[in-house]
C-alpha cells in the first residue's frame, strides 16, 4: 500500500501532467514565440505578405536577401567590433571588481559594513533612467563623452553582480580560510588562492549578465554617442529603418544577426553557467 502511494507521488494525476505540460507550453509560447517569429519575417521575400490577417509562419517566397541588403546598408560587423569591445570591457570590470567587493562584503569584518550593503541594495531599487542625466553629466565632465571608455564606465561594476558574489563568498565555509590562515596565507592569497577557486561558477554567471547587458543596452549608447563609427550593434540597427520607408524584414534581418555572437557565447559557457546557479558558492 505505501508502494503504491510513493508510486502515485511520483508519477503524479493525469489531469495534473496535462496542467503541467499546457502552462509549459504556454510559456515556451511566450518565450520562444516572438524569436521564431522574427526569424521567419528575417526570411520572407518581396512577395510575402507580412502585414496579411491572419499572419502566416513559413516563408512562401523563401530568401537569404534580407541578410545581404542589411548588410549593405549599414557597417553591422563595425558596429559589432565596438559592442564587443564595450562587453569585454563590462565583463572584465564586474567580475574583478564583483568579485573584490563581495569578498570585502562577504567575508570580512569592518565597521560600516552592513550599511554598505545597504547601500548597495538600494541601488538595486533606483531605475537606471533617473540617473543616466547625472551619469551623463560625470561622463562629460571626465572628457569621455563620445568614446568607447566613457559608454562602459557606469556598467563597469553592478548591484546585482556585487550582490551575486557577495552570497557566494559567504556561503564558503570558514574552515577553509581559516586553515589556510593558520597556514600563513595573507589575506590577499586566501582571497586567491582558497575563495576565488569556490566561486568560478557565480564569476561566470556575472560575466554573462554583464556580457548580455551591454550587449543589449540601447538608451545609454544613444545619449553618449554621436559619432556613428563608435555606434554600438543596437544603436547602429536603427539605421535600417528609413525616414519615410521602413522594411521590417530588413530589422528582422539585423536583429537575428546581433543576436549570434550570444547564442554562440552562451553555448560555450552554458555547462558553467548552469553550474555556477546550483553551486553558489561551495564546489562540490
Amino acid at each position: 500500500m505505501n508502494i503504491h502511494k510513493v508510486k502515485t507521488q511520483r508519477i503524479g494525476s493525469p489531469v495534473g501532467n496535462v496542467v503541467r505540460y499546457v502552462l509549459l507550453v504556454l510559456v515556451l509560447l511566450m518565450l520562444a514565440g516572438p524569436l521564431v517569429w522574427e526569424i521567419a519575417l528575417s526570411l520572407k521575400g518581396p512577395k510575402d505578405n507580412i502585414w496579411s490577417m491572419p499572419p502566416y509562419l513559413v516563408p512562401k517566397d523563401f530568401t537569404f536577401s534580407n541578410y545581404v541588403n542589411a548588410l549593405r546598408r549599414i557597417p553591422i560587423f563595425t558596429y559589432m567590433g565596438n559592442t564587443v569591445l564595450v562587453c569585454i570591457m563590462s565583463v572584465c570590470g564586474n567580475v574583478i571588481g564583483a568579485s573584490l567587493a563581495g569578498y570585502a562584503l562577504g567575508r570580512l569584518q569592518f565597521c560600516g559594513r552592513r550599511l554598505i550593503m545597504g547601500l548597495v541594495l538600494f541601488t538595486m531599487l533606483i531605475p537606471g533612467e533617473g540617473l543616466i542625466i547625472s551619469v551623463f553629466l560625470i561622463v562629460r565632465s571626465m572628457g569621455l563623452q563620445n568614446t568607447l571608455i566613457g559608454l562602459a564606465l557606469p556598467g563597469l561594476i553592478g548591484a546585482l553582480n556585487v550582490l551575486i558574489m557577495t552570497n557566494a563568498f559567504a556561503a564558503i565555509p570558514n574552515e577553509l580560510e581559516e586553515a589556510a590562515q593558520i597556514d600563513g596565507a595573507n589575506l590577499w592569497q586566501r582571497f586567491f588562492n582558497v575563495c576565488v577557486p569556490q566561486v568560478r561558477g557565480a564569476m561566470t554567471v556575472v560575466g554573462i549578465f554583464s556580457f548580455v547587458g551591454a550587449w543589449n543596452d540601447f538608451l545609454w549608447p544613444l545619449i553618449i554617442l554621436s559619432d556613428e563609427s563608435k555606434y554600438t550593434l543596437t544603436v547602429g540597427l536603427t539605421r535600417l529603418k528609413g525616414t519615410f520607408v521602413t522594411d521590417p524584414r530588413l530589422i528582422a534581418a539585423g536583429a537575428m544577426m546581433s543576436l549570434i555572437p550570444i547564442i554562440i557565447m552562451f553555448i560555450c559557457v552554458q555547462k558553467y553557467f548552469f553550474s555556477g546557479l546550483q553551486q553558489g558558492g561551495i564546489k562540490g
